[in-house]
């Protein structure tokens, strides 16, 4: 009988905390796996870089580099062979034939060494259109049952939709790899991209020496624009690439300043302006 006392009421179930936070993770997981997923993070050790990526570059995602203009295409391409060069593992290079009649073929040995990439960590891979690229990244991604890459680079050079770069954050957030889209020129379309870089060249200081720029110019520079960014603010800095210490810094050269004249006796140097002028003979005026 209802409300006897050797009898309980069947009270439907409510799910346990753990459970709701569970599924909840799932369903983030799904919409955002370059955010929610368990991955590292590349740390550019540069403070205010890192913090406005949450940490660093997010493994397990998509990001997007794009030239500045067609000119910077060199300076995207170096960026993005840094970063790709930070993860371990091979490095898979897909582009287009129009890509590759238009720039060159991938980069060659002592190039790559340079930026910290050895040479046979590098698989070329040829494709006819846009979409064969984006195929091919997909594919790469997957790791075809082995450990897979460590980057998977796709040089593109005509617009993407949003629901391909959905497919290829997806396919990234399934293992470790970074996911690059290379591209000629800044972007504007929606993208499910963790971050979107413009990227440009910067003067490069001379090497240190006697006789300035005896040998050639230094370490190269790159002037990075975040300009989309899901894990926190966006941002603009010069960044110069270390070859011994393969690392980015931020560098902090001061402007040029007049050197001291020599032929002026140091009494001379101390004297208010008008001092001065009459020490050296001049007329006031």
């Amino acid at each position: 009988m209802l409300g006897s006392p050797d009898r309980e009421l069947a009270l439907p179930a409510s799910p346990a905390p753990h459970g709701v936070l569970a599924n909840l993770r799932r369903a983030m997981a799904l919409e955002f796996p370059q955010i929610t997923a368990d991955k590292s993070a590349l740390a550019f050790g540069i403070p205010s870089l890192d913090a406005a990526l949450g940490g660093g570059l997010a493994t397990g995602a998509l990001h997007e580099i794009a030239a500045a203009r067609e000119a910077e295409i060199p300076a995207a391409t170096g960026f993005a062979l840094i970063l790709a060069a930070r993860n371990r593992g091979p490095v898979v290079w897909i582009a287009e034939d129009m890509a590759l009649a238009e720039n060159g073929a991938p980069p060659y040995g002592a190039g790559l060494e340079d930026l910290g990439l050895a040479p046979e960590r590098l698989i070329a891979v040829r494709a006819a259109k846009s979409r064969d690229v984006l195929w091919a990244m997909e594919e790469a991604l997957a790791g075809a049952g082995g450990p897979g890459p460590g980057a998977v680079i796709g040089e593109i050079r005509t617009g993407i939709d949003f629901l391909a770069t959905r497919r290829l954050s997806f396919a990234a957030g399934r293992g470790r790899a970074l996911a690059l889209l290379l591209r000629s020129t800044p972007a504007n379309e929606p993208s499910a991209a963790a971050t979107r870089f413009l990227v440009g060249a910067a003067p490069s200081r001379p090497s240190s020496g006697a006789i300035p720029m005896a040998c050639g110019p230094g370490p190269p520079r790159f002037c990075v624009r975040l300009t989309r960014n899901r894990r926190g603010p966006l941002g603009a800095w010069m960044l110069e690439f270390d070859r011994v210490e393969q690392r980015c810094n931020a560098p902090a050269d001061r402007e040029p300043v007049a050197e001291t004249a020599l032929d002026r006796p140091r009494r001379a140097l101390t004297l208010p302006w008008r001092g001065r002028v009459a020490a050296e003979g001049g007329g006031v005026g």
